[in-house]
This record gives structure tokens, C-alpha cells and sequence, in this order.
């Protein structure tokens, strides 16, 4: 006891002398040569006036991160807020077109057409309802597979029916299986598949439809309404898978992976092929060409759309979140967006091959076995993949 007093005492002491040093040190320096007092004057200022981004797509978020923050909702009227603060191009309803985006932003008679289309309707998020499974989650599932699907991929989903996205119990766990569609229009010169997607939905029952158009840059309007669709239908999922009609998913890996999860990684598990340090295409060759005039920065961390895996918990915040979170002409970089508002960061998982495998490894049944997703595959290759999975013959070493 005695040793224990004296190493206290020897303690404290170092203590008080370490902090009668640091008040010396402070006030010599708030001091000049001569001992007088000097007054610290900050170099730059303490705020900057309240701009708007030059870019449309910043200016928007900009805008309505303002419009959602209490601080300065709370202590400003109207009257008091800038000009551009009242843009009403964020209002959701009615989804009609808002001409005022070809004066704002400046090279848009130069634009292509898809991002012409985009902006005049990136304010409307609500679109009704063609075909719908009120009761498929009346039993809520471990797992969602939740598919993006073009009206005209009819053999695409029927290999996912026959291989990985078979519904059911698979691993003594519940599976459901839905695909999301738009609306495949005659302007984008597809033909009239109506009667065939009321047929085959007849069948199985198994096909969430919107009235919208469905294209790449509206991958984000699918997004947004399978969040709220979640909410409204399936909101007991455990997790849920969503990804392309062109990828084989190791379904058997997925639920394996999911079971040795403890509470807290389930909870805020969002697990992909990760992109990081990711930035806008200024290419216009490319797919995904971005102009300055829309969006300026880096991307947040996302997962490639190929498809990602999450938590039912994750699936409510993040559908929180996108109403708080402009549309992005790339869905999957909105999603990483939406992430971000909520504070969290997509986890990259070496299961995901989203550039696929080698080749010399693509016919070999064992190099499946322990990956969750490979893209891309063909229809014919899903079946052949799942069958080698599904074989009691096959060995690994």
C-alpha cells in the first residue's frame, strides 16, 4: 500500500507540473517581445457567404439540404433566404415536366437526349402501380432476392426462376423472389409485351411493375420505389439481395454468409463489390458521361449495381434517406449517396465479381462455390452453374 501512495503521489505531482508548463507556454505565446498582450486575429473568415454550386445537380442537393436543415428553418423566414433557395424544381407532385432546368443549367440544348429526359423529370419520384404482389412476404422472408428486369428479358428471369432465384425454403430458410420492371414504352421502340407480362405474372406471380420509363438513367427511380415498396410489402425481410438479370448468385453462399453473422453485422450489413476514390466520366463515349454542368466531386463509396447485399434494417434507413437525396442519373452511385446520409459506408466482400473470373476458372463448378455473385452470365450458364451447386457429387478440395 505504501508503494501504491507513493507512485499516486509521484503521479499527481508530474501532473501539476506538466500543467503550470503548459499555462507558461500559453501565455508566452499570447505575447510579444516586449510582454505585451497580442490580439489573435484569425486569418480567414470565421463563415462564408451562402452560394449556390454552379453544377445542377449540387445545386439541387444544396438546396434541399437547407430546405431539411432545423437550424436554419427554425431561426429564418422566406424573406430572409436567398433567391435560389426557393426553387421549387424539387417539388414531387404533380410529375410533370419542369422547363425551368433548359436556363439552368447551360449546355443543356447540347446535351444528349437521355439526359434531357432526365433532368425535366428528376423531381418526380412517384409513379403508380401496374402490377403488384400485395401477400408474397406475408410469411416475412430470411431473404428478398429483389431482380432488375426489362419487360423483354423473359428467359433471363425464367433461368433465375429455374436456378438461384428459385423461391421457397432452400437452407431450411425462406426465399422470395420478385422482379422489378418499368414500363417498356413504343418510344423507345420495344414491342407491345403487355399481354406476355400479364401472362407470365398470371404464372408466377412473381412481377412488381411501375409506369415509368424504364431506362438507365430512370435505374434510379426503380431504386427509390422498391424502397417504399419494402416499407409497404415486405418491410419483416431479414435481408435482401438486389442485383441485375444478368448475374449468377451463389444463393447457397448468401445464406451461409448470412448465418454466421453476429446481431450487430446483420444489423448494419451492406456488402457489395465496392467502388472507392470513384469520380464522375467526363468521356461522352461512356455509358456513364456526367458533364460538369450536372455534378461536380467524387463519388461516395458504392457498390457496383451488379448487386449488393443488406439488411431489412439497412432497407428502412436507406429509404428514409432518399427522401432526403436528389435523384442521380446512376443508381448505384445514389445509393452510395444515400448510404452516406446515413452514415455509413457500403463493406466490399471478395464474393462479389461483378468484372467476372479468369477465364481458364469460368468452367470449373468449384470456382463458384464459394463466391455470392458473378457477372455477367447468360441465361444457359445460370442453369449450368446452379446445377453443378446443386449436385451431391460435387467435391471441393
Amino acid at each position: 500500500m505504501a508503494l501504491l501512495r507513493m507512485r499516486f503521489k509521484f503521479v499527481v505531482t508530474v501532473m501539476m507540473v506538466n500543467f503550470f508548463i503548459f499555462i507558461l507556454i500559453s501565455r508566452h505565446s499570447n505575447q510579444d517581445k516586449n510582454g505585451n498582450h497580442k490580439v489573435q486575429i484569425p486569418s480567414k473568415p470565421f463563415w462564408h457567404k451562402l452560394a449556390p454550386f454552379l453544377a445542377y445537380y449540387n445545386r439541387q442537393q444544396q438546396i434541399l439540404d437547407l430546405q431539411n436543415n432545423p437550424i436554419l428553418t427554425a431561426n429564418s423566414s422566406g424573406a430572409d433566404m436567398p433567391d435560389w433557395l426557393n426553387d421549387t424544381s424539387l417539388a414531387s407532385d404533380p410529375c410533370l415536366p419542369n422547363y425551368r432546368v433548359t436556363t439552368q443549367v447551360k449546355d443543356y440544348n447540347s446535351l444528349p437526349g437521355r439526359f434531357k429526359d432526365f433532368l425535366l423529370y428528376m423531381h418526380c419520384r412517384s409513379y403508380p402501380i401496374m402490377k403488384d404482389q400485395t401477400d408474397i412476404c406475408k410469411e416475412p422472408p430470411f431473404l428478398l432476392l429483389a431482380v432488375k428486369s426489362l419487360a423483354p428479358h423473359f428467359d433471363r428471369r425464367q433461368a433465375i426462376r429455374q436456378s438461384w432465384g428459385r423461391a421457397g425454403v432452400i437452407a431450411n430458410q425462406t426465399v422470395v423472389t420478385i422482379f422489378l420492371l418499368g414500363n417498356a414504352t413504343p418510344g423507345d421502340h420495344h414491342p407491345d409485351l403487355s399481354e406476355m407480362l400479364s401472362h407470365e405474372n398470371a404464372r408466377h406471380k412473381d412481377l412488381i411493375q411501375w409506369n415509368f420509363r424504364d431506362s438507365f438513367f430512370n435505374l434510379t427511380v426503380k431504386e427509390v420505389l422498391f424502397l417504399e415498396w419494402i416499407q409497404n410489402r415486405c418491410s419483416g425481410a431479414r435481408f435482401i439481395f438486389k442485383g441485375d438479370d444478368d448475374v449468377f448468385v451463389n444463393t447457397y453462399r448468401i445464406l451461409d454468409f448470412l448465418k454466421g453473422l453476429s446481431e450487430p453485422q446483420a444489423r448494419d450489413l451492406f456488402v457489395g463489390d465496392v467502388i472507392t476514390n470513384a469520380g464522375p466520366h467526363r468521356d461522352k463515349r461512356v455509358k456513364y458521361f456526367i458533364p460538369e454542368s450536372m455534378y461536380v466531386g467524387m463519388y461516395p463509396p458504392y457498390a457496383g449495381g451488379g448487386g449488393y447485399l443488406y439488411s431489412g434494417d439497412i432497407a428502412a434507413r436507406l429509404h428514409n434517406a432518399s427522401q432526403q437525396v436528389v435523384l442521380y442519373p446512376i443508381d448505384d452511385v445514389y445509393t452510395g449517396m444515400c448510404l452516406r446520409k446515413i452514415g455509413l459506408a457500403p463493406e466490399k466482400h471478395k464474393g462479389f465479381r461483378t468484372f467476372n473470373i479468369e477465364e481458364k476458372y469460368r468452367s470449373n463448378p468449384c470456382a463458384y462455390k464459394s463466391l455470392i455473385l458473378v457477372h455477367p452470365r447468360t441465361p444457359q450458364e445460370m442453369i449450368q452453374i446452379w446445377a453443378w451447386l446443386s449436385s451431391p457429387d460435387l467435391t471441393c478440395q
